[in-house]
């Protein structure tokens, strides 16, 4: 059995596209009655696209005995051989293994996520051991151990620092858009990148306990967990072999006629069934790619016509994710906030920081202008920095590096900068020649077309739900700009993961949409996953069952409407299909259709389900 295994792998889609030209050509050759061999070319047909399914049912019946419909057309096909109506059979063979090569191609999918994953993870650690620093293979590391980590290093297992300040971009496991300063006694996690400022930790969660390795389990745990659509007419396939078969014998008994009673095997044969649901399929996916969605899992339009709630991740897909200068304020009267804004510019222009990068580039954008450069600049690790502009001391930063240089943080300060931190700003703080001057709100911002692209889902039926690990306040106010009642904030991989578990658990199928690697269990979970493709990584894109290209969001309510109308199509063509085998049975039972013609019947009917479903490739509905 398992050299018949072997044999149906053999080559695989290649083999099956080969096989379909050759032998469509040999049905054609047959039509006109030509064959330069002393049998008819509908042989090559049958031998070519025939016998793989006799085997494939062979291989079902023997080691699970599974009925699918290949059992049935198996029997029509040795039926068929054996009165001599060598056509017919070869025709049935070379649907069969059409609607079989286009259910492949709609289910082909490329599985690197996890490979990606692994990656990621550090394969050094810098371990202290007094005075003497070693390099030392990440999976070494021990509870306990002294770690070192440098500017631009990932951080090898989660631990606590002990020495040092910096910042640590932390998307990898929370997708906050902006970096966390970090300081003696706050934890890192392995996976996230230090951004600039070495530091020490000490290990805490180490191996198969660390961040990264628990994330890869959850992408593993989620993958394996995901439910598979199995094909309808497999689905039915015992019911129909049963009817079929007791149909022919019993045609077979009353009229005596076995002819009729293989006609009815060859009508019955679920050639149009097969083709009902990949058909429409592939032409719904070559629509969604039209509208920059790359289907990369063949079921999910079938799924995601079931969703009833969208989750959302915040960062880089209802935001763009990229920090900008959403306020300046300035306390001095005499100071305007235009002048406020330069030098805050100037005084970041050598900065290191991601935030002191955003200030800069916001400030180019906005201002049309480029900053000036600074006399002097200094960084302040886990403070901000000082920099000499224009003759002027100017500090920019943390309420902490106010109070170190006796700089008086008053309460209207606070009360102002409160407004800010409420909606989910970092507020970065300037004082010029000792004396308070004002500051910078920079956050996140909104998508042009996320606030229309949520009324639309909610408009079709589907409940948007905001599910980030951004900060409440963050997620808060970008929830109330859009309307979204359903907040789930600070949430780490493991706890999206288990949002979209509760939701399964509750019967109600989700759609998740995110970019960052924090995602990749919650996309693979989801009933379907879908990843930002441009600026989503590889390992979120890897995970979800679509990619959106081009990051259009506005894009989306187009493909719920499209699963959908693609599920009215294949009901109909299933229903188209059923139809026409059961008024083909009933012309057979009585000798109007021998098994030429009766191929040809429901054949037909196998090219009108093409049509039915080809017009899914232009469908858009008119608003």
């Amino acid at each position: 059995m398992k050299n018949l295994e072997k044999i149906l792998e053999w080559g695989g889609m290649k083999r099956d596209v080969i096989f379909l030209i050759l032998s469509g050509a040999a049905l054609l050759l047959s039509i006109f009655g030509y064959s330069p061999f002393p049998f008819d070319m509908a042989w090559v047909a049958i031998i070519l696209c025939g016998i793989p399914i006799i085997l494939e049912a062979v291989v079902g019946l023997v080691t699970e005995f599974d009925i699918k419909a290949d059992v049935l057309v198996s029997i029509a096909l040795i039926a068929s051989v054996i009165i001599r109506e060598d056509f017919a059979a070869g025709e049935v063979a070379f649907i069969m293994q059409l609607g079989a090569l286009l259910e492949d191609l709609t289910v082909e999918k490329a599985r690197a996520g996890i490979e990606k994953l692994v990656h990621l993870t550090p394969r050094t650690a810098r371990r202290i051991s007094g005075d003497a620093e070693e390099i030392i293979s990440a999976e070494d590391v021990r509870v306990g151990d002294i770690l070192r980590v440098l500017p631009g290093e990932s951080v090898p297992v989660d631990g606590v620092i002990v020495t040092g300040e910096t910042s640590v971009d932390q998307s990898v496991m929370t997708g906050e858009s902006l970096p966390v300063d970090k300081g003696p006694g706050d934890e890192v996690s392995s996976g996230t990148v230090n951004q600039f400022g070495a530091f020490e930790m000490k290990a805490d969660r180490v191996g198969e306990d660390s961040s990264i390795q628990r994330m890869i389990r959850l992408v593993q745990s989620a993958d394996a967990g995901k439910a598979k659509i199995v094909n309808l007419a497999d689905r039915w396939a015992t019911w129909i072999v049963v009817i079929a078969l007791t149909a022919a014998a019993l045609t077979w008994l009353i009229s005596g006629e076995i002819i009729r009673a293989v006609t009815i095997l060859v009508v019955f044969c679920p050639c149009a069934l097969v083709l009902a649901t990949p058909t429409a399929i592939m032409a719904a996916i070559g629509n969604a790619a039209k509208h920059g969605f790359l289907v990369r899992e063949g079921d999910a339009l079938e799924r995601l016509a079931d969703v009833k709630k969208i989750t959302f991740d915040k960062t880089g897909t209802l935001t763009y994710g990229t920090p900008q200068v959403t306020a300046v304020v300035s306390f001095s009267s005499g100071l305007s906030w235009e002048y406020l804004y330069a030098y805050a510019a100037s005084t970041e222009l050598n900065s290191e920081h991601p935030l002191g990068r955003a200030i800069v580039r916001s400030y180019q954008e906005e201002m049309k202008n480029a900053p000036a450069v600074p006399e002097e600049f200094r960084m302040l690790p886990g403070r901000g920095v000082q920099a000499e502009v224009n003759s002027h001391n100017i500090l920019a930063g943390n309420p902490e590096l106010f109070l170190e240089n006796d700089i008086p943080f008053t309460d209207e300060m606070k009360k102002r900068a409160d407004l800010f931190t409420e909606k989910g700003c970092t507020v970065i703080y300037l004082a010029i020649d000792g004396r308070s001057a004002g500051f910078l709100a920079l956050s996140d911002t909104l998508r042009q077309d996320a606030a229309a692209t949520v009324d639309e889902v909610k408009a079709a039926g589907v409940t948007p739900v905001l599910l980030t690990g951004d900060h409440k306040n963050a997620a808060g106010h970008i929830a109330r700009q859009l309307h979204i009642s359903e907040i789930h904030a600070d949430c780490l991989p493991e706890d999206k993961l288990d949002w979209i578990n509760t939701y399964e658990n509750q019967h109600i199928p989700v759609c998740m949409i995110g970019d960052g690697i924090n995602d990749a269990p919650a996309l693979k979970k989801a009933r379907v996953g879908i990843a930002m493709g441009k600026i989503g990584s590889d390992i979120a894109v890897d995970a979800a069952d679509i990619a959106l290209v081009n990051d259009d969001i506005g894009e989306l309510p187009h493909l719920l409407r499209l699963s959908r109308r693609m599920m009215t199509t294949i009901r109909l063509n299933l229903t188209f299909s059923m139809i026409l085998n059961f008024a083909a049975i009933l012309l057979a039972i009585t000798g109007i259709l021998n098994p030429v013609v009766g191929a040809l019947v429901h054949n037909a009917g196998s090219v009108v389900v093409i049509i039915n479903s080809a017009l899914l490739l232009g469908w858009k509905k008119k608003m």
